[in-house]
């Protein structure tokens, strides 16, 4: 319980004072009451020593300010057993029955809110999203867990795959990297299970970004190339230019410059051309020439290459302004980019507006690379 929520709110830089804040200001968004600030302050001391547990009210809040699951917040509360049955057979059995009965239409439901939670983390960023996603997962698995037969199975299993990798990127944003690790495992299980070597590859492509993160570029640019070899000559050639990009990157970061300049050069041959952004087959996917710009400027920062600040201000001119989280990334890139020419006063602009859209959306991943840009200028 100590561990949990002190864990989750230093990971966002928040004082005590400042959840403590936080809290209050959730309470009068929502119209709804919580006890005093001199209360508050003691509860919070309490909760994170271990005195005093954190009721089911307050849990809620708490989940929703600093995105982390009940599991993650409550580390100490002992998970109640079913209790025994001695023929649990009919149980089974009905499970078995209700599984098999899930119709397109129910699938087409879990599709849609899994489209809906993208597009409120999008514009929202996901702190405030750990219950509905959670929920989502959770219902998405019992019914794939009682499914027998592979017609039932593999509309599901698909399903589930893509759910699980928007939660998996989502505990990337929030900082609960096992999470995340683990969200990722579930996805490729699933893509496995429905057959489904794309949404295999996208979910290894994704999980690299956690190794890269940790420190292990080096181990994170083997598993995209696995993922490229999963994958083979089918799939998209979207996911194909994604998953280029996506080496790019881990090259830049394990500091191999000609593997990275081959790379991107073959996500730009790969891209399809046009305006439009997303997959149709791989709905997780949005890029376009733009995002492929924006992408490529990231890349080149890192790399130090000062005309990292071209590609950038193009992808700045035509971002779209719903992806908040992304409009973020793109000022720390700028940032970045600009503390490479040594043009401190840009790159301190740069971030002024980073920070501000970071704020919103309450990514503790870009709030550090934030952090780590600003101690640079």
């Amino acid at each position: 319980m100590s561990t949990g929520l002190k864990s989750a709110r230093a990971a966002r830089g928040w004082s005590q004072d400042r959840l403590v804040r936080e809290i209050e200001l959730y309470a009068r968004r929502h119209v709804t009451d919580v006890a005093s600030t001199a209360s508050l302050r003691v509860y919070v001391s309490e909760w994170e020593n271990g005195k005093r547990a954190i009721s089911d009210r307050y849990a809620a809040i708490l989940r929703q300010l600093l995105g982390v699951t009940d599991a993650e917040l409550r580390r100490d509360r002992a998970s109640v057993p079913e209790p025994a049955t001695a023929d649990g057979y009919d149980e089974l059995l009905s499970r078995i029955d209700s599984a098999s009965s899930v119709s397109e239409s129910m699938v087409k439901a879990f599709n849609d809110q899994t489209e809906l939670l993208r597009t409120m983390d999008r514009e929202r960023g996901a702190a405030g999203l750990v219950d509905q996603m959670a929920g989502h997962l959770s219902a998405l698995e019992d019914a794939l867990d009682f499914a027998v037969l592979p017609s039932t199975r593999r509309p599901v299993a698909l399903a589930l795959a893509g759910a699980s990798t928007l939660a998996a990127w989502q505990a990337i944003d929030t900082g609960a990297v096992k999470r995340a690790w683990r969200h990722y495992e579930v996805a490729k299980r699933a893509a496995r299970d429905a057959e489904e070597p794309m949404y295999l590859a996208h979910a290894m492509g994704e999980q690299a970004y956690v190794l890269c993160e940790a420190g292990r570029p080096s181990l994170g640019l083997d598993l995209v190339r696995d993922a490229q070899r999963t994958l083979g000559q089918a799939g998209s050639p979207r996911l194909h230019a994604w998953l280029h990009a996506a080496e790019a990157e881990m090259c830049a970061h394990a500091g191999l410059p000609d593997d990275c300049q081959r790379a991107l050069d073959r996500a730009e041959a790969s891209i399809p051309r046009g305006p439009e952004a997303r997959d149709p087959d791989m709905l997780s996917i949005f890029l376009n020439g733009a995002h492929l710009a924006r992408w490529r400027g990231n890349v080149l920062a890192l790399l130090g290459d000062a005309d990292a600040v071209t590609s950038l201000y193009g992808a700045l001119e035509v971002i779209d302004p719903t992806f908040v989280r992304a409009q973020a990334g793109l000022h720390a890139d700028l940032a970045q980019a600009h503390l490479v020419r040594a043009e401190y006063d840009d790159a301190d602009a740069h971030l002024r507006k980073a920070r501000l859209l970071a704020n919103r959306t309450g990514s503790v991943r870009q709030r550090r690379r934030i952090d780590q840009l600003s101690a640079r200028v």
